[in-house]
């Protein structure tokens, strides 16, 4: 057996250096060892899926990013995995536990035990079995394969090749910091009722003209295209599938380069298939994150079904969740004004715009998804996204 010291060691050796899943008791030593530590701790995620997110968030902010998971979180993020981290060449490794291997577990995991190889070879990941002796061989391929292929790569680690039952120390990462005592939340006129105004394209415009050179991750559908119609820019990242994770992807960018704001475009149906986004984002406080959600109260890209925001003040609950500062606006004065101040104040930010159902007559995206990955990257790199 290896112990889940000298595995950390392996993989920060390799340079990984973000580190984020959902934990399972087979890695359990590893991810203790991650939590430790003060340049790329373990950051815990709410669902596989929104790990995926943040690990691309990650990779763009030049990070080297790794996802732990169970066999099981397969099932939850193969959209992500799909339609984002292999649709757009987003390189990662992905840690996945064989539970149900060779048949031997409780019953819930003995299916996905039995197809977890034909999970990945279905999505064309290339992976290696973990053993003891081969450890350094396969984080070593992993590394390199991942970069080479631009792709997400995995190991599998089956029972008892991990050594097991020696996290006992509480981490630092768990420990509220001071910043995070000290936030205060505000909601604008919070017991009112909303109405909306103004069409989603008019909000944008507004607080496009609060927004400089700030890069921006839009959510999928006419959040892009309205977005893009603006005014295209190389740090737009254009959300074309995996509805939900312009969040995550978000939150990866600003851990990954806490200095630098960032801004994310949401709606409310990608809100809410990321709910717990949410509560990762009032618990971590990073405080240049400035998230906007244009809520129309419908699915408009499938025909204008009712969203269950309809029912829901998705501001209160990014109050109780943990974001320093939350407006609710309605007029395209106030979009603007809220977030001019969000982006020189400290966060999170929560944005919530309330639009009317209308539609644009915008144009498609008309850019590959590697080339939106490789020139919001590279405005990263040069620190310029005008």
């Amino acid at each position: 057996m290896i112990s889940g010291r000298d595995v950390a060691t392996l993989l920060t050796r390799h340079g990984f250096d973000f580190f984020t899943g959902v934990p399972c008791s087979l890695v359990e030593d590893v991810i203790a060892v991650l939590e430790t530590q003060h340049d790329a701790p373990y950051v815990a995620a709410v669902r596989e899926d929104a790990a995926v997110g943040l690990a691309a968030g990650a990779w763009l902010a030049g990070r080297r990013p790794c996802v732990l998971m169970q066999n099981s979180g397969l099932g939850t993020s193969l959209n992500a995995l799909a339609s984002l981290s292999l649709m757009y060449g987003f390189p990662a490794l992905v840690v996945v536990t064989w539970r149900g291997f060779e048949g031997k577990d409780a019953p819930e995991h003995i299916l996905t035990g039995r197809i977890t190889p034909q999970i990945l070879d279905l999505l064309e990941m290339p992976y290696r079995v973990l053993s003891a002796d081969s450890a350094a061989a396969d984080v070593a391929w992993a590394a390199k394969e991942m970069d080479t292929r631009m792709q997400p790569v995995a190991i599998v680690v089956p029972p008892k090749v991990v050594q097991t039952g020696n996290a006992h120390a509480k981490t630092a990462a768990a420990t509220p910091t001071e910043a995070r005592r000290q936030m205060t939340k505000t909601a604008d006129a919070a017991d009112a009722p909303l109405f909306a105004s103004i069409s989603r394209l008019t909000a944008i415009k507004a607080a496009r003209k609060a927004i400089g050179s700030e890069p921006i991750v839009h959510a999928n559908g006419y959040i892009c295209r309205e977005s893009f119609s603006v005014g295209d820019r190389p740090g737009n990242f254009y959300m074309i599938g995996s509805m939900g994770l312009a969040s995550a992807i978000g939150l990866g960018l600003t851990l990954a380069q806490p200095a630098r704001a960032a801004v994310v475009f949401d709606g409310d149906g990608n809100l809410l298939m990321n709910f717990g986004i949410l509560a990762m984002v009032g618990g971590l406080a990073p405080r240049r994150l400035v998230h906007v959600v244009f809520d129309n109260e419908v699915y408009g890209s499938t025909g204008n079904q009712i969203s269950p925001s309809r029912g829901v003040r998705l501001d209160r609950v990014a109050a109780a969740a943990g974001y320093a500062a939350v407006r609710a606006v309605t007029t395209a004065a106030d979009v603007e004004a809220a977030v001019r101040t969000a982006l020189v104040t400290d966060g999170p930010h929560f944005v919530l715009v309330k639009t009317t159902a209308e539609e644009a007559d915008v144009p498609r995206i008309p850019y590959s998804p590697a080339e939106i990955r490789d020139r919001f990257r590279t405005s990263l790199e040069d620190g310029q996204t005008q």
